[in-house]
């Protein structure tokens, strides 16, 4: 059985903001009595198929303060390029893996289930990338749904780094990639039916959802934090299904 690295991004998440803004933070505010940041890290090492954590943040002041709640048996990589793509590219070389799991520290319900079914289909096949998509065929990435991850290769990554030219390719980590089939070799696996929809929103971009996702962690408590589990409780909560489908159709997409 293959594993893989993972790599939790503490930017783009807090990417343009203030440093007064209260989501500046986040990566340090708790949750499940732990900071964010560690409660990230520690859910993705629960996926059988993924044999190291990395946190991934930039070189400036505020990304060396956001990474200090960062569990000690953790590596940092503080990178200097000035854009996700480049940063991600600058991880790659320097740790030397054949892939890589992204995902953010937004994500918190991000589901170790769901990732080693990924590292499973990248696995199969050489391809350059595999993610998940909608049935209309959006790669999740382009959604705030918040429970699956990325995989990349590192040699895609490196060539993406070289090749993209345009500020929308390079501010979205994947982008370059995931939207070039003529360049990079693409997997995409059908969401489960139950998370194909536009009314759950599980990624956390403001303070509306901050509060939300904190309503669904004391529901159901750490133990039941399945995609099966946060599903079922939200299709009972028509109210928090329509404020999360005016959020996402308020917001921007890509995470």
């Amino acid at each position: 059985m293959e594993r893989a690295l993972a790599v939790v991004e503490i930017h783009p998440a807090i990417e343009d903001l203030p440093t007064d803004s209260p989501l500046a933070g986040m990566a340090r505010r708790r949750f499940g009595g732990k900071s964010l940041l560690e409660w990230v890290v520690r859910r993705v090492s629960d996926a059988d198929r993924v044999s190291g954590v990395v946190v991934l943040a930039g070189d400036d002041p505020l990304a060396r303060q956001l990474c200090k709640p960062c569990p000690p048996d953790v590596a940092v990589l503080h990178c200097r390029a000035h854009d996700p793509l480049g940063r991600l590219a600058e991880a790659a070389r320097r740790l030397g893996c054949d892939g890589l799991v992204r995902l953010n520290v937004s994500h918190p319900f991000v589901d170790p289930d769901l990732i080693d079914r990924l590292i499973a289909e990248a696995d199969a096949a050489a391809y350059d990338y595999a993610s998940y998509s909608f049935s209309d065929g959006r790669p999740v990435v382009e959604s705030k749904l918040g429970v699956f991850a990325e995989w990349c290769s590192a040699a895609a990554i490196v060539r993406a780094d070289r090749l993209a030219k345009q500020p929308a390719d390079r501010s979205q980590t994947t982008r370059f990639i995931y939207s070039r089939p003529d360049l990079f070799t693409l997997k995409l696996i059908a969401v489960p039916p139950r998370l194909d929809r536009d009314d759950l929103r599980l990624a956390i971009d403001d303070e509306e959802d901050w509060e939300e996702l904190q309503t669904i962690f004391d529901a159901l408590g750490p133990e039941s934090l399945d995609w099966q589990f946060i599903a079922s409780l939200i299709d009972r909560q028509p109210t928090m299904r329509a404020r999360m489908a005016q959020r996402n159709r308020m917001s921007g997409s890509l995470c």
